[in-house]
């Protein structure tokens, strides 16, 4: 009796561990998308970047660099240059219509661009990775009315200083103070609350 029963044992403990396995990996799956290539810009903290709650981390007014130039064609075809911003709070948002993360906080995205804007705060999105069709359905989907760089090979992504981005950690979200330098960054998925904690520091800047 106790040799038939000893392959059940293995098989359930086979059938355990496969379980786990899963399970670790949709987490894994939930918590960040993976990017294109390695190398280029780091999640480093090169930048003088402290971290704070929440997976937000922040710069000393005193101690932020300039973003580099962003400029070229949007998902819909216009030209944008975010120099052009400057004197306005800029949230950058780099995304992928292929991200799980990202889609879960589009919707809020949607909602505190709209919020925000009378108040000087723009969005600009940094697409990666994506069709420019796949993208505007994304945008159609979720109700984002503000533009995105399209960056598919994530160029866009090398201007930045080392230690400002991963290009392995997808979403990722930087906000601009209104001298168009780095003040802010997470580079996790965000919720409303999170977003608006993001921002909020920065906006109240005189």
């Amino acid at each position: 009796m106790s040799l038939s029963r000893a392959p059940r044992r293995r098989s359930n403990r086979g059938r355990a561990s496969l379980l786990t396995a899963v399970t670790v990996a949709s987490a894994l799956a939930l918590t960040a998308c993976g990017g294109s290539d390695g190398g280029g810009a780091t999640g480093g903290s090169g930048t003088n970047f402290v971290q704070s709650d929440g997976g937000i981390s922040r710069v000393a007014k005193a101690d932020r660099a300039p973003a580099p130039k962003l400029d070229g064609k949007t998902i819909e075809g216009d030209t944008l240059d975010v120099t052009s911003l400057k004197g306005k709070v800029v949230v950058l948002n780099v995304w992928g219509s292929w991200c799980a993360p990202c889609r879960a906080e589009a919707p809020h995205f949607a909602k505190v661009s709209k919020e925000l804007k009378p108040r000087g705060v723009e969005f600009v999105g940094i697409n990666i990775r994506n069709t420019t069709s796949a993208a505007k359905e994304f945008d159609e989907e979720f109700g984002i009315d503000y533009p995105s760089l399209h960056d598919p090979d994530s160029k866009l992504l090398l201007r930045f200083p080392k230690g400002t981005l991963s290009l392995q950690t997808i979403p990722s979200t930087l906000v601009l103070d209104r001298e168009g330098k780095i003040a802010a960054r997470a580079l996790i998925g965000l919720g409303e609350d999170q977003l608006r904690k993001l921002i909020a520091p920065v906006a109240a800047e005189k």
